[in-house]
C-alpha cells in the first residue's frame, strides 16, 4: 500500500460562518474543508440554495494539494471578490478548503476598494470562526503481543506520537494504532529493540489525521 501522496498541510477544522454589514450590504462568509473540486462545488451549490435571493456568491478554493486553485467574482467588478477571498485562503496557508462570501446588496455602491475590504473581511472572519488544524499523514499499523509486552508497548506507542485506535484481548493482545508517517521507521526499529525482536508491526494503510495548529498558526 502506497504512503500518503499529500504531505502535511493546514485546513479549516470544520464549517465556519461569519457576517459583516457595510453600508446596508450584508456579506455572509462561509468556509469548509473540501478534498477536491467536486466537494468545493457541492458546498458552493449548497450556499446558493440556502441564499437563493442573494445577488452574488463570490468564492475561492484550493484543493487537490494546491494543484487546483479557483476563484470567481460572480458578477462583481473584476478582482474585487474572488481574488481577495483567495488571498485570505492562501494567506492562512490553507489547502483542501473552500470559501464562499454571499452578498445581499443594500442599495449603496461600495466601490472597488470597499468591495475588496468587505469580501476579505467576511472570508477572514469565517476562517477564524472555523479554526485551523494541521493535517498530518499517518501510517496505520497493527501488532500482536503478549500481556507482559503490552504493558511496555502502550507507553512506547504514546511516546512515539501514536494513538491506539482498537485493542482486542484474547490469548495475546491485538493492537491497531496510528503514528505520524515520519515516525514510523524510528518506531519499528525501537519496537525491535524494546521486544528483542519478538514483536513487529504491520502497516495496514495511510490516513491524514487532524492535529491542533500551534499558537503561532504554524
Amino acid at each position: 500500500m502506497e504512503p500518503a501522496v499529500l504531505g502535511e498541510y493546514y485546513t479549516v477544522a470544520g464549517t465556519g460562518t461569519a457576517e459583516i454589514v457595510d453600508r446596508r450590504s450584508r456579506f455572509l462568509g462561509a468556509v469548509a474543508p473540501a478534498a477536491d473540486e467536486q466537494e468545493a462545488q457541492a458546498f458552493l451549490a449548497e450556499i446558493r440554495r440556502e441564499h437563493w435571493e442573494a445577488r452574488h456568491h463570490v468564492y475561492a478554493y484550493v484543493v487537490e494539494g494546491g494543484r487546483i486553485r479557483r476563484c470567481s467574482d460572480d458578477g462583481e467588478p473584476q478582482g474585487t471578490g474572488g481574488k481577495p477571498v483567495l488571498d485570505v485562503v492562501q494567506g492562512a496557508e490553507l489547502m483542501q478548503c473552500v470559501a464562499v462570501v454571499t452578498r445581499y446588496f443594500g442599495g449603496i455602491l461600495l466601490g472597488a476598494g470597499g468591495l475588496v475590504r468587505a469580501y476579505s473581511h467576511a472570508a477572514a472572519r469565517a476562517v477564524e470562526a472555523a479554526g485551523r488544524v494541521c493535517m498530518k499523514p499517518c501510517v496505520l499499523m497493527e501488532t500482536v503481543c503478549d500481556y507482559a509486552q503490552y504493558g511496555r508497548l502502550l507507553p512506547y506507542i504514546a511516546a512515539s506520537g501514536g494513538t491506539v485506535e482498537d485493542t482486542v484481548f484474547a490469548e495475546g493482545v491485538s493492537l491497531r494504532f496510528r503514528l505520524p508517517e515520519d515516525e514510523s521507521a524510528r518506531f519499528e526499529k525501537g519496537l525491535a529493540d524494546l521486544t528483542a525482536g519478538t514483536v513487529s508491526a504491520r502497516v495496514t494503510g495511510y490516513r491524514h489525521v487532524a492535529y491542533p495548529a500551534d499558537p503561532a498558526g504554524k
